[in-house]
């Protein structure tokens, strides 16, 4: 039996942008739809939570329910792999708790065979100084526990904040293609070693491009902002492919 390896990112759960329910409800939808059966493992490529920060004895309220469907999946014998993005990068210990496997970019692994690339496919090829600046200071454990001192609807109020005034002060991306220094660094691992399949997200754009002349493709996620939509890459053991809203799970 064929088996299937799944790849989403982009959800940004909690995010008050259009209409977070109905954005919650497509991603359980989602989760439920998958054939447990024949699926080997679920793969977060970041920002799957518009904003995480776990105290000591708090996790966040918000996509409880999609943590509860997680778990489901994974004590049905599917493997869940989460990538931080930049949005919930204060992930330090729950997730692997319940049973994720956590993984940093750039991670190189084999699946059926083929050779991947995953991570969430931000600083990959480099990024602004501003951008790395900002990441430096969230990834600093001194930071990390003055926010951690914070009362957590205190925390969250900042932090979802300045998530959706930071939306909202951004029009949408579009990837650049060959200029696009993420996709500079396909090229240069390719000089190094051989990938198969390049799988990011990030860029809240839908990308399938061609790396090189060896057949190698990078695949950037499209995030679930557009209402009715399911973005996802599904790899069959033999090709990955970008699946539309409109393209059923299997």
């Amino acid at each position: 039996m064929r088996r299937y390896d799944y790849f989403v990112s982009d959800v940004h759960l909690g995010l008050g942008w259009k209409d977070p329910k109905e954005r919650e409800e497509r991603f359980l939808k989602f989760l439920s739809l998958i054939p447990r059966e024949e699926v080997r493992a679920l793969y977060l490529l970041g920002d799957v939570w518009d904003f995480w920060f776990e105290y000591k004895d708090v996790i966040p309220r918000e996509g409880s329910r999609v943590v509860a469907k997680l778990i489901s999946l994974m004590d049905d014998g599917v493997e869940v792999h989460f990538c931080p993005g930049n949005h919930d990068i204060w992930t330090f210990s729950y997730f692997e708790s319940i049973g994720m496997k956590r993984f940093d970019q750039p991670f190189f692994t084999s699946i059926a065979g083929r050779r991947f690339c995953l991570g969430h496919g931000d600083l990959l090829g480099g990024a602004k100084w501003s951008y790395r600046l900002m990441l430096k200071v969230f990834r600093n454990h001194f930071a990390q526990r003055v926010f951690a001192l914070l009362h957590p609807w205190i925390a969250y109020r900042i932090g979802l904040g300045w998530s959706n005034s930071n939306r909202r002060a951004h029009k949408p991306y579009h990837f650049r293609g060959e200029d696009e220094p993420l996709y500079k660094f396909c090229l240069s691992t390719l000089k190094e070693q051989p990938v198969d399949f390049f799988v990011f997200g990030h860029f809240h754009d839908r990308v399938d491009m061609p790396v090189g002349e060896g057949g190698s493709r990078l695949m950037v996620l499209k995030d679930w902002m557009e209402a009715g939509s399911m973005p996802c890459a599904v790899f069959d053991e033999l090709t990955c492919e970008l699946r539309s809203s409109d393209a059923p799970i299997l």
